[in-house]
């Protein structure tokens, strides 16, 4: 079994100090990632999802793909690189009012 600590650590270094605390007596540890200008992300990990491979891999893009747009990058582009290009498409955005009720009976 790999080791989570590292598998976190190799994901975000060297661009970002990576500092993993105890957080709970559950085994939840807290994951702070920094670089100069400060704190970049704070997230939870729980004993399960550290434990948890593909849980863990998760856990890791999603903390990449929140960075990310918090930098300006385009949501798309890293959410395209992130997936599986097998996997079905991204369904069309809905047209404008397709959620509306029938009548304003409930307005």
């Amino acid at each position: 079994m790999d080791n989570p600590f590292q598998s976190i650590s190799d994901a975000f270094q060297p661009q970002y100090r990576v500092n993993l605390s105890i957080e709970r007596l559950d085994g939840s540890i807290m994951l702070t990632l920094s670089n100069g200008t400060g704190v970049v992300a704070k997230r939870m990990i729980s004993a399960a999802q550290r434990n948890d491979p593909t849980r863990l891999k998760r856990l890791i893009e999603s903390v990449q793909f929140g960075i990310a747009i918090e930098q300006g990058d385009s949501a798309m582009a890293i959410l395209a690189a992130m997936t599986d290009r097998d996997s079905p498409t991204l369904l069309p955005k809905p047209e404008k009012g397709w959620n509306r009720p029938a009548n304003n009976a409930g307005l």
